[in-house]
Protein backbone atom coordinates (compact mmCIF):
# COMPACT_ATOMS: atom_id res chain seq x y z
CA UNK A 1 0.00 0.00 0.00
CA UNK A 2 1.09 3.55 -0.44
CA UNK A 3 2.18 5.70 2.52
CA UNK A 4 -0.40 7.40 4.33
CA UNK A 5 -1.55 9.42 7.18
CA UNK A 6 -2.90 7.36 10.14
CA UNK A 7 -6.38 9.12 9.76
CA UNK A 8 -8.03 12.51 8.50
CA UNK A 9 -7.34 14.59 11.62
CA UNK A 10 -3.75 13.34 11.57
CA UNK A 11 -3.20 14.90 7.92
CA UNK A 12 -5.22 17.71 8.55
CA UNK A 13 -2.99 18.16 11.39
CA UNK A 14 0.17 17.86 9.75
CA UNK A 15 -0.79 20.48 6.74
CA UNK A 16 -1.39 22.89 9.37
CA UNK A 17 2.02 22.50 10.72
CA UNK A 18 3.63 22.92 7.03
CA UNK A 19 1.81 25.84 6.34
CA UNK A 20 2.81 27.42 9.15
CA UNK A 21 6.71 26.44 8.54
CA UNK A 22 6.04 27.61 4.71
CA UNK A 23 5.95 31.23 6.10
CA UNK A 24 9.35 30.97 6.71
CA UNK A 25 10.30 30.16 2.98
CA UNK A 26 12.51 33.73 2.65
CA UNK A 27 12.18 33.95 -0.84
CA UNK A 28 9.67 33.62 -3.56
CA UNK A 29 8.46 30.41 -4.81
CA UNK A 30 6.37 28.77 -7.28
CA UNK A 31 4.75 25.26 -6.57
CA UNK A 32 4.98 22.77 -8.88
CA UNK A 33 3.51 19.16 -9.13
CA UNK A 34 5.23 16.93 -11.23
CA UNK A 35 3.52 13.87 -12.80
CA UNK A 36 5.59 10.46 -12.30
CA UNK A 37 4.21 7.00 -12.48
CA UNK A 38 4.34 6.76 -8.54
CA UNK A 39 2.22 10.01 -8.24
CA UNK A 40 2.65 13.66 -8.63
CA UNK A 41 5.27 15.41 -6.77
CA UNK A 42 5.47 18.70 -5.24
CA UNK A 43 8.39 20.56 -5.71
CA UNK A 44 9.25 24.15 -4.66
CA UNK A 45 11.35 26.40 -7.26
CA UNK A 46 12.94 29.35 -5.83
CA UNK A 47 16.39 32.11 -7.60
CA UNK A 48 16.50 32.95 -10.68
CA UNK A 49 16.77 31.37 -13.46
CA UNK A 50 19.94 31.42 -14.66
CA UNK A 51 23.29 29.33 -12.72
CA UNK A 52 23.65 25.70 -12.05
CA UNK A 53 20.20 24.46 -10.64
CA UNK A 54 20.33 22.91 -7.10
CA UNK A 55 17.80 19.82 -6.65
CA UNK A 56 17.82 18.99 -3.02
CA UNK A 57 16.83 16.61 -1.04
CA UNK A 58 15.31 16.33 2.76
CA UNK A 59 15.94 13.17 5.40
CA UNK A 60 13.88 10.65 6.30
CA UNK A 61 10.37 11.27 7.12
CA UNK A 62 11.02 14.95 6.59
CA UNK A 63 10.04 17.94 3.92
CA UNK A 64 10.88 20.46 1.30
CA UNK A 65 10.58 22.72 4.23
CA UNK A 66 13.35 21.46 6.09
CA UNK A 67 15.82 23.32 3.98
CA UNK A 68 14.51 26.66 4.70
CA UNK A 69 17.44 28.06 6.37
CA UNK A 70 19.55 26.98 3.53
CA UNK A 71 17.69 29.10 0.91
CA UNK A 72 17.76 32.72 0.99
CA UNK A 73 21.63 32.04 -0.02
CA UNK A 74 21.23 29.11 -2.30
CA UNK A 75 18.72 30.69 -4.10
CA UNK A 76 20.45 34.21 -4.34
CA UNK A 77 22.88 32.59 -7.31
CA UNK A 78 20.92 29.66 -8.31
CA UNK A 79 17.73 28.04 -9.55
CA UNK A 80 16.74 25.94 -6.73
CA UNK A 81 14.10 22.97 -6.70
CA UNK A 82 13.02 21.85 -2.97
CA UNK A 83 10.92 18.06 -3.02
CA UNK A 84 8.64 16.55 -1.29
CA UNK A 85 10.18 12.80 -1.49
CA UNK A 86 7.31 10.53 -2.58
CA UNK A 87 5.92 7.82 -0.34
CA UNK A 88 6.82 10.55 3.04
CA UNK A 89 4.55 13.31 4.58
CA UNK A 90 4.31 16.40 2.02
CA UNK A 91 2.39 17.59 -0.47
CA UNK A 92 3.53 15.00 -3.06
CA UNK A 93 1.01 11.86 -3.16
CA UNK A 94 2.02 8.14 -3.73
CA UNK A 95 -0.34 6.67 -5.78
CA UNK A 96 1.86 3.84 -6.81
CA UNK A 97 3.78 1.79 -4.33
CA UNK A 98 7.66 2.55 -4.35
CA UNK A 99 8.60 -1.14 -3.85
CA UNK A 100 12.53 -1.01 -4.63
CA UNK A 101 15.67 1.16 -4.95
CA UNK A 102 14.41 0.41 -9.12
CA UNK A 103 11.68 2.20 -8.43
CA UNK A 104 13.24 4.98 -6.46
CA UNK A 105 15.49 5.81 -9.34
CA UNK A 106 12.83 5.86 -11.93
CA UNK A 107 10.77 8.31 -9.85
CA UNK A 108 13.96 11.05 -8.98
CA UNK A 109 14.89 10.44 -12.82
CA UNK A 110 11.34 11.03 -13.58
CA UNK A 111 10.90 14.47 -11.74
CA UNK A 112 14.30 15.50 -13.10
CA UNK A 113 12.96 14.90 -16.29
CA UNK A 114 9.98 17.04 -15.54
CA UNK A 115 12.53 20.04 -14.25
CA UNK A 116 13.63 20.21 -18.05
CA UNK A 117 16.98 21.41 -17.15
CA UNK A 118 20.05 19.22 -19.28
CA UNK A 119 21.98 18.64 -15.88
CA UNK A 120 21.21 19.33 -12.37
CA UNK A 121 23.45 19.37 -8.69
CA UNK A 122 21.91 16.83 -6.52
CA UNK A 123 21.65 17.68 -2.62
CA UNK A 124 20.78 15.61 -0.51
CA UNK A 125 20.16 15.38 3.27
CA UNK A 126 20.67 11.70 5.13
CA UNK A 127 18.19 9.38 3.09
CA UNK A 128 17.84 12.36 0.65
CA UNK A 129 21.88 12.12 0.06
CA UNK A 130 20.75 7.90 -0.47
CA UNK A 131 18.48 9.12 -3.01
CA UNK A 132 20.81 11.16 -4.97
CA UNK A 133 23.57 8.58 -5.05
CA UNK A 134 21.07 5.28 -5.74
CA UNK A 135 19.88 7.17 -8.85
CA UNK A 136 23.83 8.04 -9.90
CA UNK A 137 25.05 4.20 -9.42
CA UNK A 138 22.78 3.73 -12.11
CA UNK A 139 22.53 6.79 -14.72
CA UNK A 140 24.12 9.95 -15.39
CA UNK A 141 21.32 11.23 -16.93
CA UNK A 142 20.66 14.25 -15.69
CA UNK A 143 23.10 14.77 -12.48
CA UNK A 144 26.15 16.94 -12.83
CA UNK A 145 26.91 15.96 -9.47
CA UNK A 146 25.73 14.92 -6.54
CA UNK A 147 26.92 16.34 -2.57
CA UNK A 148 25.70 13.90 -0.13
CA UNK A 149 25.14 15.49 3.60
CA UNK A 150 25.60 12.59 6.21
CA UNK A 151 23.87 10.21 3.32
CA UNK A 152 22.27 6.48 4.29
CA UNK A 153 23.78 3.98 2.06
CA UNK A 154 26.72 3.19 4.30
CA UNK A 155 26.09 1.12 6.67
CA UNK A 156 23.46 -1.15 8.16
CA UNK A 157 21.44 1.06 10.32
CA UNK A 158 20.10 -0.72 13.36
CA UNK A 159 16.39 0.32 14.25
CA UNK A 160 16.74 0.35 17.62
CA UNK A 161 19.86 2.65 17.62
CA UNK A 162 18.55 4.76 15.01
CA UNK A 163 15.60 5.20 17.49
CA UNK A 164 17.94 5.93 20.66
CA UNK A 165 19.60 8.85 18.57
CA UNK A 166 16.93 9.85 17.40
CA UNK A 167 15.18 10.30 21.15
CA UNK A 168 18.40 11.52 21.93
CA UNK A 169 18.45 14.10 19.17
CA UNK A 170 14.78 15.06 19.82
CA UNK A 171 15.11 15.95 23.58
CA UNK A 172 16.82 18.96 23.05
CA UNK A 173 14.00 20.32 20.31
CA UNK A 174 11.87 20.38 23.41
CA UNK A 175 13.43 22.77 25.29
CA UNK A 176 13.04 26.48 25.83
CA UNK A 177 15.61 28.21 23.18
CA UNK A 178 17.81 29.35 26.02
CA UNK A 179 19.01 25.76 27.03
CA UNK A 180 19.12 24.62 24.12
CA UNK A 181 21.94 27.41 22.97
CA UNK A 182 24.01 26.04 26.17
CA UNK A 183 23.60 22.83 25.04
CA UNK A 184 23.52 21.73 21.50
CA UNK A 185 24.92 23.27 18.46
CA UNK A 186 23.32 25.20 15.82
CA UNK A 187 20.33 27.64 15.97
CA UNK A 188 17.37 27.03 18.48
CA UNK A 189 15.12 29.03 16.05
CA UNK A 190 15.15 26.37 13.57
CA UNK A 191 14.25 23.25 16.01
CA UNK A 192 11.55 25.27 17.25
CA UNK A 193 10.04 26.33 13.60
CA UNK A 194 10.41 22.40 12.34
CA UNK A 195 9.25 20.62 16.07
CA UNK A 196 5.54 20.90 15.33
CA UNK A 197 6.51 19.46 11.23
CA UNK A 198 8.42 16.75 12.81
CA UNK A 199 6.01 15.60 15.33
CA UNK A 200 3.46 15.75 13.38
CA UNK A 201 5.01 13.26 10.51
CA UNK A 202 5.12 10.81 13.36
CA UNK A 203 1.34 10.38 12.18
CA UNK A 204 2.53 8.84 8.38
CA UNK A 205 3.00 5.85 8.13
CA UNK A 206 5.49 5.38 5.30
CA UNK A 207 6.14 2.09 3.27
CA UNK A 208 9.59 2.55 2.60
CA UNK A 209 11.84 0.14 0.84
CA UNK A 210 14.15 -1.35 3.23
CA UNK A 211 17.07 0.59 3.38
CA UNK A 212 19.79 -0.24 0.88
CA UNK A 213 23.78 -0.45 1.77
CA UNK A 214 25.94 0.45 -1.66
CA UNK A 215 28.36 -2.18 -2.99
CA UNK A 216 31.63 -1.65 -4.22
CA UNK A 217 30.29 -1.99 -7.50
CA UNK A 218 27.81 0.29 -6.99
CA UNK A 219 29.74 2.92 -6.00
CA UNK A 220 32.19 2.18 -8.76
CA UNK A 221 29.92 2.79 -11.36
CA UNK A 222 29.13 6.44 -10.28
CA UNK A 223 30.36 8.54 -13.29
CA UNK A 224 29.84 12.35 -12.01
CA UNK A 225 31.49 14.48 -8.92
CA UNK A 226 30.56 13.57 -5.73
CA UNK A 227 31.27 14.90 -2.33
CA UNK A 228 30.36 13.28 0.91
CA UNK A 229 29.99 15.76 3.84
CA UNK A 230 30.16 13.30 7.41
CA UNK A 231 29.91 14.27 10.57
CA UNK A 232 32.63 12.55 12.34
CA UNK A 233 30.64 11.07 15.65
CA UNK A 234 27.76 9.90 12.97
CA UNK A 235 25.62 7.28 14.19
CA UNK A 236 24.48 5.64 10.73
CA UNK A 237 27.82 4.86 9.86
CA UNK A 238 31.78 5.14 10.96
CA UNK A 239 32.72 8.18 8.82
CA UNK A 240 36.40 7.42 8.52
CA UNK A 241 35.67 4.15 7.46
CA UNK A 242 33.52 5.44 4.77
CA UNK A 243 36.30 8.12 3.58
CA UNK A 244 38.73 5.30 2.93
CA UNK A 245 36.75 2.95 1.33
CA UNK A 246 35.35 4.87 -1.24
CA UNK A 247 38.79 6.40 -1.98
CA UNK A 248 39.88 3.39 -2.81
CA UNK A 249 36.82 2.77 -5.29
CA UNK A 250 36.14 5.90 -7.43
CA UNK A 251 38.62 9.32 -7.55
CA UNK A 252 35.21 10.97 -8.22
CA UNK A 253 34.12 10.75 -4.64
CA UNK A 254 35.56 13.00 -2.60
CA UNK A 255 34.83 12.92 1.34
CA UNK A 256 34.87 15.85 4.35
CA UNK A 257 34.39 14.42 7.68
CA UNK A 258 33.47 17.48 10.02
CA UNK A 259 34.65 17.43 13.35
CA UNK A 260 32.62 16.98 16.27
CA UNK A 261 29.26 16.37 14.46
CA UNK A 262 26.93 13.81 14.42
CA UNK A 263 23.93 12.99 11.87
CA UNK A 264 22.37 16.17 12.46
CA UNK A 265 25.35 17.88 10.97
CA UNK A 266 22.74 20.03 9.02
CA UNK A 267 21.54 21.28 12.31
CA UNK A 268 24.63 21.75 13.75
CA UNK A 269 26.51 23.51 11.20
CA UNK A 270 24.17 25.08 8.88
CA UNK A 271 26.24 28.07 7.25
CA UNK A 272 28.98 25.54 6.93
CA UNK A 273 26.32 22.79 4.89
CA UNK A 274 24.81 25.97 2.95
CA UNK A 275 28.78 27.09 1.88
CA UNK A 276 29.41 23.33 0.70
CA UNK A 277 26.54 23.08 -1.25
CA UNK A 278 27.17 26.58 -3.23
CA UNK A 279 31.07 25.78 -3.42
CA UNK A 280 29.95 22.33 -5.07
CA UNK A 281 27.56 23.59 -7.43
CA UNK A 282 29.93 26.12 -8.35
CA UNK A 283 33.31 24.40 -8.46
CA UNK A 284 34.67 23.66 -12.20
CA UNK A 285 33.42 19.88 -13.15
CA UNK A 286 37.09 19.13 -14.60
Amino acid sequence: MPGTFANPKARERYFAAYAEVLRKWPVPAEELDLATKFGPTRVRRSGPAEGTPIVLLHGVMGSSLSWYPHLAELAARHPVYAIDSIGEPGHSVETVPVRTDDDLAEWLSEVLDGLGHEKVCLAGVSRGGFLALNLATRSAGRIAGVIGLEPAGFAEISVAKFMLWSLKEIGPWLLPATIQRRIVAGDPTVRHTLRPLLFAAFSYKAQLPPQHVFTDNELRAIEVPVQLVLGERSHIHRAREVAARVATLNPRIRTEIVPGTTHALTLQQPDLVTARVLDFAEADPG
